[in-house]
Order: structure tokens, then C-alpha cells, then sequence
């Protein structure tokens, strides 16, 4: 089961951080958010990664050239061709990674159909490079084969970004800052799709997954939800990524599944 993930946007409304590196690449407690997206797969089980890189996707195919010495302690002799010995091990020792480019201006849509030739089951996973979720991956994938759709969206509460005043008469009851609206879902991205979604595709800069390709699979009703009620996060500006870390640093990160 292959798990795709988009890494090749360029994350303008974080232009902080993205203007030095790609936005998988921003650090929650000093490792990339793609890394945790990562970790909340792996914790069910699924290690097969095809990354679709585009802004400075270099950056990101150093990260993992470079892993196990940046990762584990080691003995390097300088004149011998079998020259590194690794004295420890990471846990993500059963990761499988395929790092794709994508294109530096491609869309969701014609980044996926790019890495058509790497899926090479009948369903695959997809998600978005910048957002984390306590979701229930093995239940998200049971509930898509049982709806036997094309497609699945995991839907979820967004965040206000704004703080919540519950009033009564002319006073404030309850405060809340940053919280979840009650109302409504919005996509969290967490999809599976059956590979038939590739002839809805092509590889045209311009072909967007949601405009191009969702609108039309709900439409004829191929694409089923599964509501997710638990913590979701995307990372979309500063505000939020210091949510994040704060929530990593206090030990308190809900995504935090493994």
C-alpha cells in the first residue's frame, strides 16, 4: 500500500520559513512535519512513501540521503571504500521512500498522475505535505473498502481563527481561543483512492485535484467521507505552526500516535 504525499508547494503564507525551504521541510520540534505525517502512518503499519517534490525539492532528497548519519552514531575510515560502520539504529529502519519531482509549478492533480508508474496496487493513500491528525489510519482505510467508492476524503472540524465567545446576555461565559467550530467539515486531506482516479488526471500543469477531479468524482457520487471528530492541524501560517511546536514542546501533541 503506497502512501502519497505532496511536498511541492510553495507555502507562501508561511513565506517565513518557506522562503529557505520547502514547507514538509518546517521544523516542529526539530524534525520536519513531514516526518510526523510520516510517523503517523508508519504507526499503522504503512512504510511505502512516494514523496511528490516540487519547490526546492532538493532539500528534502538531502534529508533522506543523509538520514542514517544524521540519525545514528558511526565510525568513518577515510581510505577504505566500505569505509562507514553504524554503531545504532532509527526506528524508521523499514521506511521505503520514492522521491519523485514533480515539477516546480505543477497542482495537486498533475503531481499525482506524475507518480502514476510508482502505485502499483489497486488503492493508495494521498496526503497533503502540511497537516497532522490523531486519525485512526487502519479505520480510515477499512471504512473506504467498506463504502467500495473511488474515492475517500477524510473530513474534519476546522480550526477558528479566531477566538470563541459564547455570550449571555451581555456577558462573556466562556472564552476560547483557537478552537474547533462545532459546524460544518472541511477536507483534511487523509484520502484513499482506487487507481481508476488516474483517468480522471493528466499531467498538465494546471490540473487540480479538488477543482478538477473531486468535484466531478462527488458529483457522481464516488466519493464517500469519513468523519474524523479528533485533533487535525494543518500549517498554513505562522500562528499555527507555533501551535504546533508549543503542543510538541509541552508534550501535549495529540498527532503524536507512535
Amino acid at each position: 500500500m503506497k502512501v502519497v504525499i505532496l511536498c511541492g508547494g510553495r507555502g507562501t503564507r508561511l513565506k517565513e520559513e518557506t522562503e529557505f525551504k520547502p514547507k514538509p521541510m518546517v521544523e516542529i520540534g526539530g524534525k520536519p512535519i513531514l516526518w510526523h505525517i510520516m510517523k503517523i502512518y508508519s504507526s499503522y503499519g504503512f512504510n511505502d512513501f512516494v514523496l511528490c517534490l516540487g519547490y526546492k525539492g532538493e532539500m528534502i532528497k538531502e534529508y533522506f540521503l543523509n538520514y542514517e548519519a544524521m540519525n545514528n552514531d558511526f565510525t568513518i575510515r577515510l581510505d577504505e571504500k566500505d569505509r562507514i560502520k553504524f554503531h545504532s539504529k532509527h526506528p524508521e529502519t523499514n521506511w521505503k521512500i520514492a522521491l519523485v519531482d514533480t515539477g516546480l509549478n505543477s497542482n495537486t492533480g498533475a503531481r499525482i498522475k506524475r507518480i502514476e508508474k510508482y502505485i502499483d496496487g489497486d488503492l493508495f493513500m494521498m496526503t497533503y505535505g502540511d497537516g497532522v491528525a490523531n486519525i485512526n489510519i487502519k479505520d480510515l482505510f477499512s471504512f473506504h473498502k467498506s463504502q467500495k467508492r473511488l474515492s475517500t476524503v477524510t473530513g474534519v472540524h476546522p480550526s477558528s481563527r479566531f477566538g470563541e465567545l459564547i455570550i449571555k446576555g451581555k456577558r462573556v461565559i466562556k472564552f476560547s481561543e483557537k478552537p474547533r467550530t462545532s459546524q460544518g467539515f472541511i477536507n483534511g486531506g487523509f484520502f484513499v483512492f482506487n487507481r481508476k482516479v488516474f483517468k480522471y488526471l493528466n499531467n498538465k500543469e494546471g490540473c487540480d485535484l479538488e477543482r478538477d477531479v473531486l468535484e466531478k468524482i462527488a458529483a457522481k457520487g464516488q466519493l464517500s467521507v469519513y468523519i474524523h471528530e479528533g485533533f487535525w492541524q494543518c500549517m498554513d501560517t505562522q500562528r499555527e505552526l507555533d501551535l504546533l511546536t508549543n503542543l510538541w514542546a509541552e508534550s501535549k501533541a495529540p498527532w503524536k500516535v507512535w
